[in-house]
């Protein structure tokens, strides 16, 4: 066997990874507007989809660590199997459900089913990757699952939209369709950690541990505001509904070059470096409150998304050291939660207050994490 086969065949399975990665988003990401467009057919009304995105967040961060643990004896990739089969399961249901104009409360509670895996599969799934990828190289790879999500997340809704108007409900089963390819792709590992035998019932919850945790859902809110007021700022100045994409775009496309940025770089960022990414975050979001131009607040939406896949990558990366060997499916699950719970804080805010109020208080968050992280690195003589 050549060098070169040698390399392809070694290169195969993170490959696998990485495509499994990305597709596992396809639910969460195409979500929002398939389910609006059954809603619309069923209803008459879009806030319908809004509760069955509101139902599968929900479900994410209550079952995410139940979950987990409940899979603790399995091996990783056969628990992930089961969680994306299981979910695949429900968004199917949701199509039929839809396809025989079942009262809307069941596609409400299969949306519930469906998430509640969620925070659970992503947390096998990255812990799948320690198997697959030397340390040296994760920063790499993870900054290339970082810009494939991106991707993801720019592609799915465009996809859900166009296939939305040839019939919601095929839709909702080509999301399932998508969604399921981990459990084909995804490589088998035997995760057999041994250095923690000697404290098996570490905490996943320490507080550095919870510093990091604090720090993703400060980002979530963060971006979550911006993408849900997306429309409102088009309003405020002047523009039609449909040129939200002027915020949303540059976000995806700046986090999609932050992501490259992380691969080529291949290094986890310093204490001293991760601060300065929270502050460019902290400025960003408040650029985007003040809505002083147009210009302005598209300048705040690059800033935010620019530091998105390195702040990312370093959470991922700093928690796989702070979590206890055999619990970092458990410890990558919070992560996910954690963006979940910022995606909820910043709506809940929405909802209560005005745009510029929410994205004052996103702002300020931001800053109260970036003192926060300041004073833990001085106090850690970082």
């Amino acid at each position: 066997m050549t060098t070169s086969t040698t390399r392809t065949a070694s290169a195969a399975p993170l490959v696998r990874w990485f495509i499994s990665s990305a597709t596992l988003n396809v639910p969460q990401a195409a979500g929002p507007v398939a389910f609006a467009l059954v809603a619309l057919a069923l209803t008459g009304d879009t806030s319908g989809g809004a509760a069955m995105i509101l139902a599968m967040t929900l479900a994410q961060v209550i079952g995410a660590i139940p979950i987990v643990r409940a899979g603790r004896r399995l091996p990783p990739t056969t628990f992930l199997r089961l969680l994306v089969i299981f979910r695949t399961i429900a968004l199917g249901s949701i199509a039929l459900f839809a396809y025989y104009e079942a009262s809307f409360i069941w596609l409400v509670a299969f949306s519930a089913l469906a998430g509640a895996v969620n925070g659970a599969a992503f947390g096998n799934l990255r812990a799948v990757l320690n198997e697959l990828a030397p340390a040296a190289k994760l920063p790499r790879a993870l900054g290339i699952a970082a810009t494939l999500n991106e991707v993801t997340f720019v592609l799915a809704p465009v996809a859900a939209s166009g296939l939305g108007t040839v019939s919601p409900v095929f839709a909702i089963l080509a999301i399932a369709a998508l969604g399921v390819i981990p459990a084909l792709l995804v490589p088998t590992v035997t995760a057999t950690p041994t250095d923690d035998v000697h404290q098996p019932d570490a905490s996943v919850i320490s507080p550095a541990i919870l510093l990091w945790l604090t720090c993703a859902a400060a980002g979530g809110a963060t971006v979550a505001a911006l993408e849900i007021g997306a429309v409102a700022l088009a309003l405020h100045f002047g523009y039609a509904p449909a040129l939200a994409i002027l915020f949303t775009v540059p976000l995806c496309l700046a986090s999609v070059a932050g992501g490259i940025w992380v691969s080529v770089r291949n290094r986890m960022a310093s204490r001293r470096a991760v601060l300065v990414l929270l502050t460019i975050m902290a400025c960003g979001a408040i650029l985007a409150a003040l809505q002083l131009s147009m210009g302005v607040t598209v300048l705040g939406a690059v800033l935010i998304g620019a530091v998105l896949a390195p702040l990312g990558t370093y959470y991922s990366l700093v928690l796989d050291s702070l979590a206890p060997p055999r619990k970092r499916p458990e410890v990558f699950a919070l992560l996910r939660t954690a963006n979940a719970t910022g995606v909820i804080i910043a709506s809940a805010v929405m909802t209560a207050v005005s745009l510029s109020t929410a994205l004052v208080v996103v702002s300020c968050l931001m800053v109260t994490v970036v003192v926060i992280v300041g004073i833990s690195s001085r106090t850690a003589g970082a």
